[in-house]
């Protein structure tokens, strides 16, 4: 039961939200706030919503149809999202969208094999073969687990690029051969002492691809500075994935902070390189909540790991928007243990005094609320308050512990977007486990 404050918070909160209604103005307040930041950062509470999915691929449209976006950044890994991007600017040999998608195998596949993204991919390539080359925005991966894949790649550039080179990226890369596909065990026999780890030789192979650029770029044309640029990126993922994989073993602090690192370095590679293309690059991010959501305002903070929000508001200052997602109850598609079959899970309602429980208690079943202008409930939104972050796996058993953080609202984010009953992501491959889950209800299709 909610206490007389959250009662007096929960009016305050009510008057100062913006109901969705389902149309194309319910953005508009969120365009005023974007502005001219450079960067948008959108969020998602879990990694299986359909809402959160549909809703930031319809801000990102405006974003990139009146704002002048170039480019969706998103929590993937380089070279499979790469794949994407050569798709949409319609480089590339896949005869669709769903084609272009295929380079997502690893766990979790639905997160970017879905029907959200899929709708997204095809309207982007659709707005790009309208456009000017120079206008073309592309779609690119901001994080690292893609060891061996960008080791792949770097040697397919170079066998075409320079296939001396090529040999000497052979030869380095050769450290890893001993330690089969998974990084995981490079990382536990390194950290144990059981075999040199391969730190040198990746961090000499992205110098010498960098140092070479220059030579490597004479051929001249739009495409081989784009081919360079791809390379020099996969390059920087292996240096940084094999540096992640060694610290899993140290503990979560020292790899998340590696990771989240990584991403924001991505970005600001990402940035400086559209903007030497192409003039004033503006990039939209689509990342979890924990990962777009201000450190210092959670107990993550707390606990010395940032994060890509954080990072990005302190190198930019003023440049950043954070906007974030959440859900009181509905279903939603994870996985009960690391690399399980997608489900589809019921979510349990918020828990109380918790963020989702409050905006629950607001009685709307969709609404925008802009956080730097709270009015009345200023105050008590910027007490600590329990949030919800489902990644790829759900515990409903374990929620409070495995789910829940304390966070500062306002600090966090700069506004919310709370959906109050969500349904699951579809994956593209819905497994029959997916499809004896719990079939999701009647939703408002504006929301």
């Amino acid at each position: 039961m909610a206490t007389r404050d959250d009662a007096l918070l929960v009016r305050a909160i009510a008057e100062t939200v913006r109901p969705l209604q389902g149309t194309r103005e319910d953005f508009g307040p969120l365009m005023d706030l974007v502005g001219d930041a450079r960067c948008v950062l959108i969020g998602e509470a879990t990694h299986g919503t359909h809402e959160f999915y549909r809703l930031r691929a319809l801000l990102t449209r405006r974003l990139i149809e009146e704002r002048g976006f170039s480019a969706v950044a998103v929590e993937a890994d380089w070279p499979d999202a790469y794949r994407i991007s050569r798709y949409v600017r319609a480089m590339g040999r896949d005869a669709d969208a769903v084609e272009s998608l295929s380079d997502f195998e690893r766990f979790p596949a639905w997160m970017w094999r879905n029907a959200d993204v899929l709708d997204f991919v095809g309207w982007l390539r659709t707005h790009n073969d309208h456009g000017s080359a120079r206008d073309k925005a592309g779609f690119y991966g901001l994080d690292l687990y893609s060891l061996h894949a960008s080791m792949g790649a770097v040697l397919k550039y170079l066998d075409r690029a320079d296939p001396e080179a090529a040999k000497r990226a052979r030869h380095r890369y050769a450290c890893f051969e001993h330690f089969g596909e998974d990084p995981q065990d490079y990382g536990h026999a390194t950290t144990l002492g059981l075999s040199p780890d391969c730190e040198r030789q990746v961090i000499a192979q992205l110098r010498d691809l960098q140092r070479e650029r220059e030579s490597l770029l004479h051929r001249d044309g739009h495409m081989a500075e784009d081919a360079q640029f791809e390379a020099e990126q996969n390059a920087r993922v292996v240096r940084n994935a094999e540096e992640y994989y060694r610290s899993m073993f140290h503990g979560r602090v020292s790899s998340w902070n590696l990771r989240d690192t990584h991403m924001a370095d991505t970005l600001d590679a990402l940035m400086a390189f559209l903007t030497r293309r192409s003039g004033d690059a503006r990039i939209v991010v689509w990342a979890h909540n924990s990962h777009v959501g201000d450190a210092r305002a959670t107990d993550m903070g707390a606990s010395g790991e940032v994060n890509l929000g954080q990072l990005t508001r302190q190198r930019h200052p003023g440049q950043v928007r954070l906007i974030g997602f959440s859900t009181y109850r509905g279903t939603v598609t994870a996985a009960s243990n690391w690399g399980g079959a997608a489900e589809r899970k019921r979510i349990r309602h918020g828990l109380p005094g918790s963020c989702e429980s409050l905006f629950h208690e607001v009685g709307l079943p969709g609404f925008l609320l802009d956080l730097r202008e709270l009015g009345e409930a200023a105050g008590a939104l910027r007490e600590r308050r329990l949030q919800r972050a489902i990644g790829v796996i759900y515990r409903p058993d374990t929620e409070r512990m495995s789910h829940y953080f304390h966070t500062r609202l306002p600090a966090q984010f700069d506004a919310m977007l709370h959906i109050d009953d969500t349904r699951a992501l579809e994956p593209l491959e819905r497994t029959a486990g997916w499809e004896r889950g719990e079939a999701p209800e009647t939703y408002p299709t504006g929301l």
